[in-house]
């Protein structure tokens, strides 16, 4: 992914998580050794990966601008996945504990990290959270406070999925 000079790569994985803290620090570590942030996103809130893309470029711009909210580029990148400001509410569009569907993200892209993580994430070519079925778009609408004149008809994913995007594009205006 490419965004004007945002430069990230991201890619699909699961992975089953027993302890939620102990992995972050081991995710943490390697971004240190690698010198790049490693940002994993709960492919079951988003609205596929152009929700992935959209969140990280937003953070990477509020930290390059100067204007982040949150102290680390994962944290201010899960805000703008959420389309929140509040933390507690940004955390559920992360890791959890038991199965993970994620998009993970790695910012800059370097040599070598994809296959550091190999050991704890399961790469994989298709998400299934990138698919929007009705129990997701449910939870979408409910989570970014979709209402049904917005979306019209909801057969169409991508009208819900653009409205989403809308919802982490905003939280540049509500600052």
């Amino acid at each position: 992914m490419v965004a004007g000079s945002v430069t990230c790569e991201i890619r699909a994985a699961g992975c089953h998580i027993d302890d939620k803290p102990g992995f972050l620090r081991m995710l943490k570590d390697a971004g240190q050794r690698f010198n790049t942030h490693i940002v994993c996103f709960n492919a079951d809130m988003l609205a596929g990966r152009r929700h992935a893309e959209m969140a990280m470029i937003h953070a990477i711009r509020s930290f390059e601008a100067g204007t982040a909210i949150s102290k680390t580029l994962e944290m201010e990148a899960l805000l703008y996945a959420a389309g929140s400001r509040q933390c507690s509410i940004a955390a559920s569009f992360g890791l959890h504990e038991g199965e993970n569907c994620l998009w993970v993200c790695c910012y800059p892209p370097v040599d070598g990290i994809w296959e550091a993580l190999t050991p704890v994430l399961h790469f994989q070519e298709v998400c299934a959270g990138d698919t929007i079925d009705q129990t997701k778009r449910e939870l979408l609408v409910k989570i970014f406070d979709i209402t049904p004149e917005e979306c019209g008809s909801f057969d169409n994913e991508d009208r819900i999925g653009d409205l989403v995007l809308e919802r982490v594009a905003l939280l540049d205006v509500l600052r």
